[in-house]
């Protein structure tokens, strides 16, 4: 998160989140925590993982490869809206109270 300080302003600090990390972190947090529920699916099949795998991943199922790859996508793209979104709001939130 960076932080600028704008002299017209004198003492007040405007917050902006760069997008481009954001994303970032958010994916691979999201990818890693993919991996390690589908790691817990195999280690405790009759736990009930693959049900919100089959309700949030759409063209996900249980156990073939090209599926492991299709939801990693998947959790990527929802990092990126989610930093997108929520980026966005937050940054022009952020330069409405300057």
């Amino acid at each position: 998160m960076t932080t600028t300080t704008h002299p017209s302003a004198a003492g007040s600090v405007a917050l902006r989140l760069p997008l481009m990390q954001l994303g970032l972190s958010l994916s691979t947090f999201l990818a890693i925590s993919y991996v390690l529920c589908l790691l817990l699916g195999l280690v405790w099949p009759d736990g009930g993982m693959h049900r919100p795998f089959l309700q949030f991943l759409p063209g996900f199922t249980w156990l073939t490869w090209p599926s492991f790859f299709l939801g990693l996508i998947e959790t990527v793209v929802y990092g990126w809206y989610i930093a997108l979104v929520f980026g966005l709001l937050f940054n022009a939130f952020a330069a409405l109270r300057r």
